[in-house]
């Protein structure tokens, strides 16, 4: 479970195929790294991995940690399109009082939406981003959704998609400032919403 607070950027550092699933190397802060188990979650993204193996360089300033991605991720998600160098957002998983600033976050991707528009105006910018219509019932004006891990508050809703607005914070903490026209983004949409769509719409086809 995770809060959709991303705490930090990961850089890839290789991404390489192995045994039939990919292995996913980043490097990150090691603050980022410390009690960590083997077997434990993070959100990429905000596709929940498990790590399979982490290092912690000189005086644990800098690690690297390493996942195993499989075929089914790979499809519902943007990891395939990852390549060396690329930033990654990064958030480790829930503890006991952690404050929860977003919404609670699953980390299990539905499905990817393609940025349309980038619009900077000082310092506000939008993003206008469509997807698949079949998701589009569960992306509310003022309800939340998560882009690439990223738990924000959706703008107006159209027929194909829908906008974000976003504070120079987001995009200075995220990897979102980096994206750029007609680049995939992870989307999980809010799970409360989710249930109470999927409640109704089985109620009035069984009525």
């Amino acid at each position: 479970m995770f809060t959709g607070i991303i705490q930090t950027k990961a850089s890839v550092v290789s991404v390489t195929q192995s045994e039939g699933v990919k292995r996913l190397v980043l490097s990150v802060s090691g603050k980022y790294l410390q009690q960590l188990d083997i077997g434990a979650s993070i959100a990429i993204n905000g596709c929940c991995l498990t790590v399979v193996h982490y290092e912690l360089g000189m005086k644990d300033v800098v690690g690297q940690v390493h996942f195993d991605v499989i075929d089914e991720t790979l499809r519902l998600t943007n990891l395939g399109e990852l390549k060396q160098g690329t930033q990654v957002n990064l958030e480790r998983s829930v503890t006991f009082g952690t404050e929860l600033g977003g919404h609670i976050v699953s980390g299990h991707i539905h499905t990817t939406a393609q940025l349309q528009v980038v619009s900077h105006t000082g310092d506000n910018c939008y993003f206008y981003l469509t997807l698949d219509p079949r998701w589009l019932k569960y992306i509310l004006h003022k309800g939340f959704v998560s882009v690439n891990g990223a738990s924000l508050t959706v703008g107006e809703v159209t027929e194909e998609g829908f906008y974000l607005h976003l504070i120079p914070e987001t995009l200075e903490v995220t990897n979102l400032g980096l994206l750029s026209q007609g680049d995939r983004v992870n989307i999980e949409v809010d799970q409360q919403t989710y249930t109470i769509v999927e409640t109704i719409e089985r109620y009035m086809k069984n009525r």
